[in-house]
């Protein structure tokens, strides 16, 4: 029954533009019209990544809740966790639209949203305002018009470290020019250092240490890719997620929007999110915590990222797809996979495929 009225309600959203299907999405679970459809609590599935206890490891990735309107709402659909934002210190319009475009034969969507949200300001006021029902992370970012964008990361980590579960410095996205250029090593070695130095200084006065993970591009090379590897063990940074949107249009089938500017996510960007979060998995070793994101659409995508050597993951743009009894149908196949492969937690089958997607080459 639940797919079929998942079937309706996405026939009905496919009539209407992305982005307007998107703000009515968010008005549903405003209203409570959307149920909680959380499966059962399984220990099996519960772990400790960056000193922080999850019930499982299944997360809403940054991107769908910018302004942090919904975070208690998702976390019912069976989420261990979710991530808000991307937000930027002032308020911004992003780019114009149309912006967001579906690839409907692929499972896939391409965006150019460009950090639209309300600002620093009015998200705190939300997070503050109401009790968070779970973990919830603040993922930041620069405004384009920025004349000191490492500032801005400053900024929000200072302005959201009383709400922040964790945090996310999101320096991989297409759509704000130049700010994938904080990927060079020397740049991401400067906000590093500043970002974590603020962090420390208000771990040190509060007594309480919240971590703070980075997003990276799929669209990195083996080069970058050492680079990145290397400054975040330089820097200890607690964790990465691998990896944002992708510019590649590799395989896509023909359609209208294929051509569109901006990021691709969905089922297509599976394949090299995995390869390259295997290839950093081998470049930081063991300890790390890796967050893997793209292209999530069934349990049998979810765990291979685990073993491709993901601790956590993150899902969004297949929701578009497989509607928002994809969560909670995921964590139930997870116990189901538990039962057969008869292990006692999910952390036994992390690393497993490491060797095998790590070799795959990158175009």
């Amino acid at each position: 029954m639940n797919d079929f009225l998942s079937s309706i309600g996405r026939r009905g959203l496919f009539m209407l533009d992305p982005e307007t299907a998107h703000g009515l999405s968010i008005k549903a679970l405003k209203s409570g019209l959307v149920p909680s459809c959380a499966p059962a609590a399984d220990p099996r599935l519960v772990q400790t990544v960056a000193g922080i206890r999850f019930s499982n490891p299944l997360g809403m990735a940054a991107g769908y809740d910018k302004n942090a309107e919904v975070p208690n709402a998702l976390l019912k659909l069976g989420f261990g966790f979710t991530e808000v934002g991307t937000l930027t210190p002032k308020p911004q319009d992003g780019n114009p639209k149309p912006r967001i475009f579906r690839l409907t034969q692929d499972n896939a969507v391409i965006n150019r949203l460009g950090f639209n949200n309300e600002g620093h300001e009015v998200a705190f006021e939300r997070l503050s305002a109401g009790r968070l029902n779970g973990i919830v992370g603040v993922n930041i970012g620069a405004n384009k018009d920025s004349a000191d964008r490492v500032a801005d990361y400053v900024a929000g980590i200072d302005k959201f470290y009383s709400v922040a579960s964790y945090f996310t410095a999101n320096i991989s996205s297409p759509n704000t020019p130049g700010l994938r250029d904080l990927q060079a090593r020397e740049s991401l070695a400067v906000l590093l250092s500043a970002v974590l130095s603020k962090r420390d200084a208000l771990a040190a006065a509060s007594g309480k240490r919240i971590p703070v993970f980075l997003k990276i591009a799929p669209d990195l090379t083996e080069e970058g890719l050492d680079d990145i590897a290397a400054e975040a063990l330089e820097h200890d940074l607690d964790g990465l997620i691998v990896s944002n949107t992708t510019l590649s249009r590799a395989g896509l089938k023909a359609g209208p929007h294929n051509g569109e500017a901006g990021g691709l996510s969905g089922t297509p960007l599976f394949e090299r999110s995995t390869a390259v979060l295997a290839k950093v998995r081998q470049r930081v070793g063991k300890s790390l915590p890796i967050i893997g994101a793209g292209g999530i659409s069934s349990v049998e995508t979810a765990i291979e990222k685990v073993r491709a050597g993901a601790d956590l993951l993150q899902l969004y743009s297949c929701m578009v797809y497989e509607g928002p009894t994809l969560p909670s149908r995921i964590i139930r196949g997870l116990s189901n996979l538990m039962d057969r492969e008869k292990v006692s937690s999910i952390t036994e089958l992390r690393d497993s495929a490491v060797d095998k997607w790590a070799s795959k080459q990158l175009d």
